[in-house]
């Protein structure tokens, strides 16, 4: 049995979600409302309509409710502006109450029955009277949520070390796992500052080219290894992983002479 299912994201570009078409005609670009555990929220068709093994997807596509009216837009823009609004006031009570929390983001569903407000902290936060405020203040219910600093960044974006928007805020959907290897397998320095993001963790886009470089450092000499060349011995110094050639060194007496080549030029003795 196959079923039909679309992609669908909260934000343009943001992390994409599969939901049950409902029997709609949906195309890419159409804002449309869904049914989410949170409530209806507001999303924007990532895909067209395709057709999928229903036993994968069993019972775990939620609805695509209607295709989004007007007011449906201009009710989300409204929530934008009340988001503020609510960030603000729990960041005030917050502080009259000493919790140590840093308050991130507020998130309402489209018909405001429901606002997750999120936070950081080193520390458990017991934040039960703040709950209580706030749900007198703005009868809906109130969900907190205490976030790590990936994926603080990932909700506040911002610009990365290259210059360019951070990955997780714009088109990565799930994190991306980085080792201090895959900076060693680039040769990249190893100093945190230059290798970290926004959210102080070993860049995401570490794993981008690894394969690559990983596979073709398998097939290049070390640092400092001798090896025969079409002139002669000589002593690596230096391998560009995406050329694939070597810079070799040769000593003759008082004079170096330093040269590049293929890595198929090349012959030595594995350790």
């Amino acid at each position: 049995m196959q079923v039909e299912k679309v992609e669908i994201s909260y934000t343009q570009g943001g992390k994409v979600y599969s939901f049950s078409p409902n029997g709609l005609k949906l195309h890419v670009g159409d804002v449309v409302v869904v049914d989410t555990s949170r409530g209806n929220e507001l999303g924007y068709v990532h895909s067209e309509i395709q057709l999928v093994d229903g036993y994968e997807y069993a019972d775990q596509l939620k609805n695509v409710l209607r295709i989004a009216t007007p007011g449906d837009i201009k009710q989300k823009e409204e929530n934008k502006q009340k988001e503020i609004e609510i960030k603000d006031k729990t960041e005030e009570i917050a502080k009259r109450l000493n919790l140590d929390m840093k308050i991130t983001a507020a998130e309402l569903n489209l018909d405001r029955s429901k606002v997750v407000i999120s936070f950081t902290s080193d520390n458990r936060v017991d934040f039960r009277e703040l709950v209580k405020e706030l749900a007198t203040t703005f009868k809906t219910r109130i969900e907190l949520r205490q976030i790590g600093s990936r994926v603080e960044t990932q909700v506040l974006g911002g610009l990365g070390p290259c210059g360019r928007p951070v990955c997780c805020n714009t088109f990565l959907q799930d994190f991306d796992h980085a080792t201090i290897k895959m900076a060693k397998n680039q040769g990249l320095s190893l100093n945190p500052t230059k290798i970290s993001g926004l959210c102080g963790r070993l860049m995401c886009c570490l794993s981008y080219e690894n394969n690559h470089y990983a596979e073709t450092l398998k097939v290049m000499p070390k640092v400092n290894k001798m090896v025969e060349t079409p002139d002669g011995t000589g002593k690596v110094i230096y391998n560009d992983l995406l050329k694939r050639r070597v810079t070799v060194k040769f000593d003759n007496g008082d004079v170096s002479d330093v040269k590049e080549y293929d890595v198929e030029q090349l012959k030595w003795k594995n350790d």
